[in-house]
């Protein structure tokens, strides 16, 4: 398959056998007035800037856990954590990821015959069923995008490992990677991945 792009809200890349950094967020885990007036102060920034500046306001907004943050409870945490393990190897290699309390990030390949879009919304399908279930309710549980970069060599997929590890760390949850719970840094059982 040759790369391409396609568009929902957001461009999104269809690279192949291309590492990938994905993001996905719970569907209440950035208020549209929370970001509508950060969007404002951003406007009024360097062009060049702005999309740097949006990535990291929205990035220390999840960091700060807004919403109902289900994915806090473990019973939620392990439904996800299965979704993003379970097809690890025959349609994607799962690099790293982590499981936040609003939102997930996942460092992935797909193999050659898988799309991008396809592996996320069978991500999010799954464990969408699965957290509604363990919740007792009904409805949306993520939103609808999902934000991706591809991997542009080692040093980025190196960088990209080290902020997947290091986000509860960042976010003040943990103060070392290995002691959270849902995440490939985790020491205590989950699986080394590589």
């Amino acid at each position: 398959m040759d790369p391409f792009w396609h568009r929902g809200h957001l461009p999104h890349f269809e690279g192949g056998e291309i590492p990938q950094a994905i993001t996905i967020r719970l569907a209440d885990s950035l208020p549209v007035g929370v970001l509508a007036a950060r969007e404002a102060e951003i406007a009024t920034e360097l062009a060049s800037r702005q999309d740097e500046q949006r990535r990291e306001h929205i990035q220390a907004l999840l960091d700060r856990g807004i919403g109902v943050c289900w994915l806090a409870q473990p019973a939620v945490a392990e439904q996800v954590q299965k979704a993003l393990l379970h097809f690890h190897g025959t349609r994607y290699w799962l690099h790293a990821w982590v499981i936040m309390p609003n939102h997930v990030h996942v460092l992935v390949t797909p193999k050659a015959e898988y799309l991008l879009s396809q592996l996320v919304h069978t991500w999010k399908s799954y464990s969408a069923k699965q957290v509604n279930r363990v919740l007792g309710r009904v409805g949306a549980v993520w939103q609808r995008e999902y934000f991706d970069r591809a991997i542009r060599d080692e040093r980025h997929f190196t960088a990209a490992v080290e902020y997947v590890h290091q986000n509860p760390v960042k976010a003040g949850l943990v103060d070392r990677a290995e002691r959270w719970r849902w995440s490939s840094a985790w020491v205590g059982g989950t699986p080394t991945l590589q």
